[in-house]
């Protein structure tokens, strides 16, 4: 079944009105016909629209309201995940995988260890690439919703940021033993947001942690191995998913 966003002033009285690229991309590429059924969420409520393709026009595909499934496929709690710019392209690998797992949003951080450095220009257009991968992602994966990626920050504008979320997780070597991990994951509750902040190769420095900490963010350990930033915040994804789930 295939599955695209609209906004939800196009799901109008029992149509459903796709523009845009996904127009060429299901007459052109998918080679659908009328009377196939595709489904459309609109990112916001998180249903999913079952419709069935009723005609095509030169910029529209437009669809008939079958039915609409009640359940939703997110996450019960909003996570957000402070990710240290990795070198090369390993941002749009962890953008992807996180989506996948039920991130909210993903907020690329500028800290001290990073070695990529963006001018305002290049992080737009990163971002951009971004946003592009995450909607990409949450199509593949069924997603109620298209998970935003923010604009980098600093250290200092992510712990503001993520003041008022309920929990806040920093991955450190030196933190507790994973039954302190554990404890501190099984305490969410369901509706809790949850921010992770992951560092780049290297890890953040020890004033940062100090600073996150001071911040109210709970240093944890991930385990006695030593995971590349690509992994980390997969790793912490995945528990709270097994966790909600």
């Amino acid at each position: 079944m295939y599955q695209f966003f609209v906004e939800p002033s196009q799901i109008q009285d029992k149509k459903v009105t796709i523009t845009g690229s996904d127009v060429n991309h299901i007459k052109n590429v998918l080679r659908l016909k009328a009377g196939e059924e595709i489904a459309v969420k609109n990112g916001v409520d998180g249903k999913e629209y079952r419709c069935g393709i009723e005609e095509f026009t030169q910029d529209q595909v437009i669809c008939s309201l079958r039915f609409v499934r009640e359940e939703g496929v997110e996450l019960p709690s909003k996570v957000y995940l402070f990710q240290g710019l990795p070198k090369a392209d390993k941002m749009e690998l962890i953008v992807q995988k996180a989506v996948e797992l039920g991130v909210y949003e993903v907020i690329p951080m500028a800290v001290n260890r990073c070695v990529v450095k963006l001018d305002e220009k290049k992080a737009r257009a990163k971002v951009n690439r971004w946003q592009g991968i995450a909607e990409a992602a949450a199509k593949q994966s069924k997603r109620g919703v298209i998970p935003s990626v923010k604009a980098p920050m600093t250290m200092k504008e992510a712990a503001a940021y993520a003041r008022d979320m309920d929990t806040k997780l920093i991955p450190y070597e030196l933190a507790e033993d994973m039954a302190h991990t554990k404890r501190v994951i099984e305490a969410i509750r369901p509706g809790e947001s949850v921010a992770v902040f992951i560092g780049p190769e290297g890890g953040f420095e020890e004033s940062e942690v100090s600073e996150a900490i001071a911040a109210g963010i709970v240093p944890i350990t991930l385990g006695k191995r030593i995971l590349r930033t690509e992994t980390a915040g997969l790793a912490v994804l995945s528990w709270l998913m097994y966790h909600f789930e």
